[in-house]
């Protein structure tokens, strides 16, 4: 019975997190229409994406065709309840239910996995409950204070418009005259950003990994779109320099699906990983702005 429920409870969420944009996204995007001129092409687009927010949250539809890469970050205090199983059974059944779209190709062969899961979809990473001393403080799952909270899952679903425009440099780079430092990074920020134009349906978010090895630089990219938009990061440097970009990428003029206008980007959130001497990565993953990404929480 309690295994019935997991499934049932995750098949809601992946309904859910399908179907309803966020508050945080909703509300960036209510604001960036505030902020466009009336009558504007890009005015024009964010009625019509909120407008679209406003049936699929109605209507229990998903918000894009593209139901996208399901990733799932379970708490590891939830490894026992919340299995592999458990999640294929669930993405399965929102499949069948129309929840998703059959989205998962076979890479060799090009046939189409119609019940979303196999080897290696959906992606599932079990989060250890943080202890360290030295924590991340770019970190969407901060160290908890005792007692820790409940433990919960969240899902995010990220189109593959949105992840063929993420981008990964190897500072320093002659190209864009960036080298290993803050300014280089900016640079590399701003040329994804402006590479990227309309296409990845902008307004989009950026999540940008500062280091690491190739891999973790982008997991840690991912990390950083779980983010409040709007939010902040805990250290001051930081918290500046995603101002300083999100100002800047809004003064490329791209707009709303490339069309011009002042929002290009709704946030920018900047998280880093250790390095290796020899290496310098920057790795930037985008986001569309159906942001969908949402939580649930398991009492243990």
């Amino acid at each position: 019975m309690a295994a019935r429920r997991t499934v049932e409870r995750i098949v809601a969420l992946i309904r859910d997190t399908s179907a309803s944009l966020p508050e945080d996204a909703e509300r960036a995007l209510r604001r960036a229409l505030r902020r466009e001129e009336k009558g504007s092409g890009a005015a024009t687009v964010l009625s019509t994406i909120l407008r679209n927010v406003k049936l699929a949250r109605e209507k229990g539809t998903p918000l894009c065709q593209d139901t996208g890469t399901l990733t799932f970050f379970v708490d590891e205090r939830l490894r026992s309840r919340v299995t592999p199983e458990a999640i294929g059974e669930a993405v399965a059944k929102a499949t069948e239910l129309g929840y998703l779209r059959r989205n998962t190709i076979d890479s060799v062969s090009g046939a189409s996995v119609d019940s979303n899961v196999c080897p290696g979809a959906p992606v599932i990473h079990y989060v250890p409950v943080p202890r360290s001393p030295f924590p991340n403080p770019h970190s969407p799952f901060p160290v908890p204070r005792s007692p820790f909270p409940v433990p919960h899952i969240t899902l995010l679903m990220k189109g593959g418009g949105s992840e063929n425009m993420s981008r990964q440099y190897s500072l320093p780079d002659a190209s864009l005259g960036a080298g290993r430092d803050l300014e280089g990074v900016r640079k590399c920020v701003l040329d994804a950003v402006f590479s990227a134009q309309g296409y990845g349906c902008a307004p989009g978010v950026i999540g940008v990994c500062i280091g690491g090895d190739r891999a973790s630089g982008f997991e840690e990219a991912k990390l950083q779109l779980l983010r409040e938009i709007g939010g902040t990061s805990t250290d001051r440097k930081m918290r500046a320099f995603e101002k300083k970009l999100l100002g800047e990428c809004n003064s490329l003029g791209i707009g709303p699906m490339g069309l011009g206008g002042k929002t290009t980007v709704l946030d920018v959130h900047v998280g880093s990983r250790p390095r290796v001497p020899a290496s310098f990565f920057v790795t930037v993953a985008y986001l569309c702005w159906a942001a969908r990404r949402r939580s649930l929480e398991f009492k243990v």
